[in-house]
């Protein structure tokens, strides 16, 4: 489950965010590509775009649904988001091996 603390500094305010756990399947971006993106030099992804219409909603819930390593938060309109998030840290998060997932 995603933790808010934990989300990436590139995601745009709102309800949805991905945190460090993401191993960047491909998934989100492909499932749902006016939301997500990846951040290539990190190796995971991030919320560029905050969802607008049904259609781009329908879309992220599928990714949330179908994300590996559950690294999709949904309740980022109920958090501070001037408080920033804790600093990556890439000892102390643990991923989870990718082919455990397929």
């Amino acid at each position: 489950m995603a933790k808010f603390e934990d989300r990436v500094v590139q995601n745009v305010r709102g309800k949805f965010y991905v945190d460090w756990s993401c191993i960047y399947c491909g998934l989100c971006d492909e499932t749902a590509p006016t939301v997500f993106r990846e951040h290539k030099e990190r190796g995971w992804a991030y919320v560029f775009h905050q969802p607008e219409t049904p259609e781009e909603l329908e879309r992220v819930r599928e990714a949330v649904e179908g994300c590996p390593t559950e690294s999709i938060g949904t309740d980022g309109d109920e958090q501070d988001w001037s408080r920033p998030p804790k600093t990556y840290d890439p000892v102390s998060v643990q991923r989870k091996p990718w082919w455990r997932f397929w």
